[in-house]
């Protein structure tokens, strides 16, 4: 069976690599029937729980959202998505022209067409990182799942049309939320008593730098960036505090990584021939949000729809737990993680929005971009 599966999964990229290698439109009919106009021939997604979509249901790991009422919202139900309903790279895909990109580790068949999500609950930048869960992918193994993906390709449909659709290919990496979350602040690590602020984050960009430059040297040349949020203002930071206010202290903290990380993508654009990196400015979007709440229909700004005590952020949704009815009003699910319609929200800011959230350009501007071939 596994190599009936392997087979249908390389007959299925070679239809579209080769396609797109000849320079052929790729316009396969959607769901609904009718045609869908894809803007690039694949997405590759790396990050964390705000976009794993099932790559931990199957592992020996506490980071699982593969159960009522997590995706209550969502078509087919419960998933693995850490969300009533989409992700923001459910939207994104969807803005794209894709259908929706399958995790890693159910792929098969024609599902993984147009790319895959690699992109794993409580991994971090730092192998280390949310060890606490137990189980999960941090980016370095995401990479070698990637690379794993890429030499099956390669092997059987040939370098030169595969490099030609990779390097057309979106590769939207989030990582770093959890090396504050479930690292540095962590009292059971020692981080926080080796590094300071400023340290540690030169020590994850430092590492950040390295794994996207092999991502780089792999084929990829389209990459999205999606920096750090308001981590201060979640509902699990809430919850510390007896009066429920945002912690200035954790968002301060994180603003040294986000500037990194927007050193370093000038750096890659400048350096990098033939790539090109986009910074989701994903502080400033729900900034934004959040001081603009009812403008959106946002009613309730400091819980979590589902989750245990204070803030509903202590314990996060627990299995067949009864959440909140009115989801549209909520900014935040759970004790982690933003609603369905605050991350549609912030991928169409993503997408077509001005430079004050994404720059230097969104990824429509990217997804059209011809980059020269190097």
């Amino acid at each position: 069976m596994a190599i009936l599966m392997r087979v249908c999964w390389l007959l299925v990229f070679a239809m579209v690599f080769l396609r797109v290698g000849s320079g052929q439109n790729v316009d396969p009919v959607g769901p609904d029937g009718g045609g869908r106009r894809e803007m690039v021939p694949a997405m590759f997604i790396f990050g964390d729980s705000l976009i794993d979509n099932g790559n931990n249901n199957d592992l020996p790991s506490f980071a699982k959202a593969n159960y009522f009422p997590y995706g209550i919202d969502f078509n087919g139900g419960p998933t693995g998505r850490f969300s009533n309903g989409y992700t923001m790279v459910d939207e994104i895909a969807e803005l794209l022209g894709l259908p929706l990109i399958p995790p890693y580790s159910e792929a098969s068949g024609d599902a993984v067409l147009h790319g895959l999500n690699y992109a794993s609950a409580a991994a971090g930048i730092l192998d280390i990182t949310g060890r606490n869960f137990v189980s999960r992918i941090p980016f370095n193994q995401q990479i070698r799942n990637f690379q794993n993906t890429l030499n099956q390709i390669t092997d059987n449909l040939g370098a030169m049309g595969v490099a030609r659709a990779i390097g057309k290919s979106i590769f939207f990496v989030g990582m770093g939320s959890n090396d504050y979350l479930n690292n540095y602040l962590m009292p059971n690590y020692p981080t926080k008593n080796q590094y300071n602020a400023q340290q540690f984050a030169d020590l994850l960009v430092q590492q950040y730098n390295q794994q996207l430059t092999t991502l780089y040297n792999l084929g990829a040349r389209k990459f999205v960036l999606a920096g750090l949020g308001l981590m201060g203002c979640i509902p699990s930071i809430l919850a510390q505090s007896p009066a429920g206010q945002c912690s200035e202290a954790v968002n301060q903290l994180i603003l040294p990584f986000n500037e990194n990380v927007k050193t370093m993508m000038n750096n890659f654009n400048t350096n990098l021939p033939g790539a090109r990196f986009i910074y989701l400015d994903v502080t400033r979007m729900f900034r934004e949000i959040l001081a603009n709440s009812a403008a959106y229909g946002f009613s309730v700004i400091n819980r979590g729809c589902c989750g245990i005590g204070r803030n509903r952020g202590q314990v996060t949704c627990l299995p067949l737990q009864t959440p909140c009815p009115n989801r549209e009003q909520y900014i935040f699910w759970d004790a982690f993680h933003p609603t369905e319609a605050v991350n549609i929200l912030m991928a169409r800011r993503a997408f077509n929005g001005d430079t004050s959230f994404v720059y230097p350009m969104n990824i429509q501007q990217l997804a059209n971009l011809e980059l020269e071939s190097n």
